[in-house]
């Protein structure tokens, strides 16, 4: 029997210079804090369940990227990664980091850009079925590909919106999820209701299109930019999550997050599909909660080691001067 679902958390805009994105977030409690992004055509309420599993432990902020969900369109039209990226550190930057940054598919591939460039505002990672670059993607991949063509992206907009909301989202959790059978009553009309919603906004199909060029233009890219070589740069303790039954990230690609990630660990779930936060959300918070605990325990023997060698250097001058 499928639980009734946790409430979406409220929201609010928050102004990040030029640019405004929509935050979700939990209420105020704990220390920590934890940044949440969702993948191509989600929202911040992809994070509700997984951000209540971890309220106790951490403060979670879900922001709809710009363009996305209650986002306004990008000032800049930068979709990129890399202007993606741009906008989560700013949100790090304005709620206080260092936090624990955690992303889903597009949203991972943000979060590895936001931790290998900026690594003192990280302080743990997770990705769950990150769209790194893969040049043998799956089916759903290839589809992204080809709605990212000119022309086609915006063709391709246009055809779906003459479908019927309902058999879109139906459509999109087959694809998601491995069983779309555990999607609750409530969370379908909800996501069939924003759907309708930003059928009407004017900027929405295009900034969809343009975030899908932006992550198929990333599995092109050669030389230090490439998101593989910013893996290696990544320094904070990594999760990485997959399912099992992903359609549209091979898990295999875990075996090249063990080669590329310095310090990371990797979570198989046998009955997950790619949005395994969504579809099994006290598990996967489970896997979270271990790598925050592992996080602050080193950091604070490495506090603890600190410490001890300022008292150590302190004795020291102490005798030095007794000597002299």
């Amino acid at each position: 029997m499928v639980e009734e679902p946790v409430p979406n958390w409220p929201g609010e805009l928050a102004h990040l210079g030029d640019l405004a994105v929509h935050v979700r977030s939990t209420p105020d409690g704990p220390q920590e804090k934890a940044v949440f992004v969702h993948g191509l055509a989600g929202s911040a309420t992809n994070w509700t369940d997984l951000m209540a599993e971890l309220q106790d432990q951490v403060r979670g902020y879900a922001l709809d990227l710009p363009g996305a969900g209650y986002s306004p369109a990008s000032p800049s039209g930068d979709y990129s990664i890399a202007g993606h990226a741009a906008a989560v550190t700013a949100l790090i930057e304005h709620v206080g980091g260092p936090v624990h940054l955690l992303g889903n598919s597009l949203g991972g591939a943000v979060a590895v850009r936001v931790a290998a460039t900026r690594p003192d505002l990280v302080r743990t990672l997770t990705l769950v079925s990150p769209a790194l670059p893969d040049l043998f993607p799956r089916y759903g991949p290839a589809r992204v590909a080809m709605s990212a063509a000119p022309r086609l992206g915006e063709w391709a907009v246009t055809r779906l919106r003459s479908l019927p909301p309902e058999q879109r989202i139906r459509a999109t959790m087959a694809m998601c999820y491995a069983d779309s059978g555990r999607v609750h009553p409530e969370r379908l009309e909800d996501a069939v209701a924003e759907l309708r919603r930003r059928d009407e906004l004017p900027y929405a199909g295009q900034a969809l299109v343009a975030s899908a060029r932006g992550l198929v233009s990333e599995y092109f890219r050669r030389g230090a930019d490439n998101l593989w070589r910013l893996a290696t740069q990544v320094t904070a303790p990594t999760l990485v999550v997959h399912g099992r039954h992903d359609r549209l990230v091979d898990p295999r690609m875990a075996a090249r997050a063990l080669r590329a990630f310095p310090d990371v660990r990797l979570v198989l779930l046998p009955d997950a599909a790619h949005v395994a936060q969504m579809e099994y959300p006290a598990l996967v918070a489970r896997h979270v909660r271990v790598l925050l605990e592992d996080s602050a325990r080193m950091a604070a023997n490495g506090d603890s080691a600190k410490n001890a060698t300022i008292a150590q250097n302190a004795r020291n001058t102490e005798n030095t001067a007794s000597v002299g």
